[in-house]
């Protein structure tokens, strides 16, 4: 658990000069890269079934990758989950990634916290590698068409304004 601590500080410490004021706010929204291809995805669900990110073309989906041990992410996994539920029938999936933690470990966590997401395991963290700059949280836009459209760097309250207005192109039809 040291090591994604220490990656942790140090990415944060290591942010650009100009990502300092989003950083400090909470969040900071990071485009994704014009002519870069959305990884590949396909993880084992902690239930053990197989979910790849081509299962879901034709929905919305948020990629949110994050690990128990992150403060931040604990504290906005609730409104994520919330969110999940809400705009479920407008075609939004949420799915919850954890990054290097074993099943047991995730499998607990879930239960104290009642997680209604569903929670996927990238035990290698090849994913989180893929898609983000390794800052948790971060949570990948991902549109119907199943390439990514940005990258929200740092925690944000799911139901709020801010939230709304970046969801709202991606629910867009």
């Amino acid at each position: 658990m040291t090591l994604p601590r220490r990656a942790f500080v140090t990415a944060c410490l290591t942010l650009p000069a100009a990502g300092w004021a989003a950083a400090e706010a909470g969040h900071e929204w990071r485009p994704w890269p014009a002519g870069r291809a959305t990884p590949l995805l396909a993880l084992p669900v902690l239930d053990g079934q197989p979910l790849a990110l081509a299962d879901l073309r034709g929905r919305a989906v948020l990629l949110n990758f994050w690990a128990s041990w992150c403060e931040p992410c604990r504290e906005e996994l609730p409104s994520l989950a919330l969110l999940g539920e809400r705009r479920a029938a407008d075609g939004l999936s949420v799915l919850a990634i954890n990054v290097r933690e074993g099943s047991d470990a995730v499998r607990r966590f879930v239960q104290q916290q009642a997680l209604t997401l569903p929670v996927l395991l990238d035990t290698d963290g090849a994913a989180a590698r893929a898609f983000t700059p390794r800052i948790y949280p971060s949570t990948v836009f991902v549109g119907r068409n199943g390439r990514a459209v940005g990258v929200l760097v740092g925690p944000i309250d799911w139901l709020g304004d801010e939230a709304g207005r970046r969801l709202a192109p991606l629910l867009a039809r």
